[in-house]
């Protein structure tokens, strides 16, 4: 590969003590927002509160303030509505953990909201792309579900990494994945986007990144290791870093600009997976720099690793 960034000399964990107050308060908020969740005070999609989404497609084309307008006459309140004027559709998202109103936490709540969209708007046909009724126990095990889904794949990464290199890097490695799931979870929190399987999706994958970028930081500080018996951790940890730094800016730079595009052409469904890969990156090269190996030269004491080499 074209060598971008030359071979760099910088002292990154001479910065790990701000490293770590920066990433304390980004897991904060991240453990904030997974309270909120299994309180169910955040805001969940329907996925995990329950609700009914149900798309429709106007001959007419309408705007959102029309239908949220037709089905608050009514009585059909707290609709969360997303429209496509391209296509003439429009989606109507009802949370029954939010609905201000006693027919959002009946059954059938779809029909009533077709009945609505009827009445208001007279003589423009209207057809029904998709319903999705979703009750408020299936959420809440759904939610229960996810949260136990990002704890296992934790854990699978504590093992694996564990048995790979040794119990300081497994912790490393398990420490930098936690926090940048967190960091992601925490910022759709504080800005009240929407938490739905689509971004449960998106945080698994960037445990997965994560995994890697951090990995190979590892492999290279592994095979130091072996070479440079005395060079104490900090420097060592220092020297495999530069050498692959060039690599690891390149790796997150192509990935990134795939998650900018899908956030900017793919459409308001990709929209918020694209948005959270993006943070995912960004927080994810950092923490394989400023999280995991601090950690392995916290636990290390700064001593020689020289254990458990493969």
């Amino acid at each position: 590969m074209i060598e971008i960034i030359k071979r760099t000399n910088i002292d990154f964990m001479k910065s790990r003590y701000i490293a770590f107050i920066v990433s304390g308060v980004l897991s904060l908020i991240g453990i904030l927002a997974v309270v909120a969740i299994a309180r169910g005070t955040a805001n969940l999609g329907i996925d995990f509160a329950g609700g009914t989404a149900v798309q429709v497609k106007f001959d007419n084309g309408v705007t959102a303030h029309q239908v949220r307008t037709a089905l608050e006459a009514d009585g059909i309140k707290g609709a969360d509505l997303q429209d496509f004027p391209a296509a003439k559709k429009v989606m109507i998202v009802l949370k029954k953990a939010g609905a201000q109103n006693v027919a959002a936490v009946e059954k059938g709540l779809s029909d009533k909201v077709i009945e609505a969209l009827t009445k208001g708007f007279p003589g423009n046909k209207i057809t029904v792309d998709s319903v999705s009724e979703i009750g408020p126990k299936v959420g809440k095990r759904l939610r229960v579900d996810a949260l136990w889904a990002v704890i296992a794949s934790t854990i699978g990464i504590l093992i694996y990494v564990g048995w790979r290199f040794q119990l300081s890097f497994s912790l490393g490695a398990t420490v930098a994945t936690f926090h940048d799931v967190l960091a992601v979870l925490g910022f759709f929190y504080i800005t009240g986007l929407e938490i739905n399987l689509i971004l449960l999706t998106a945080l698994l994958t960037i445990a997965g990144y994560s995994l890697t970028d951090t990995v190979v930081v590892f492999d290279r500080i592994r095979e130091n290791m072996r070479v440079l018996l005395k060079e104490s951790i900090d420097s060592l940890i220092n020297r495999s870093i530069n050498e692959v730094l060039s690599r690891t800016l390149i790796t997150s730079l192509t990935v990134l600009l795939a998650s900018v595009a899908l956030f900017i052409f793919g459409g308001e469904v990709l929209h918020d997976f694209a948005l959270a890969m993006i943070l995912g990156v960004l927080v994810g090269t950092y923490s394989s720099i400023f999280v995991a190996s601090p950690v392995v030269l916290l636990w290390s004491g700064n001593k020689p690793l020289i254990k458990k080499q493969r």
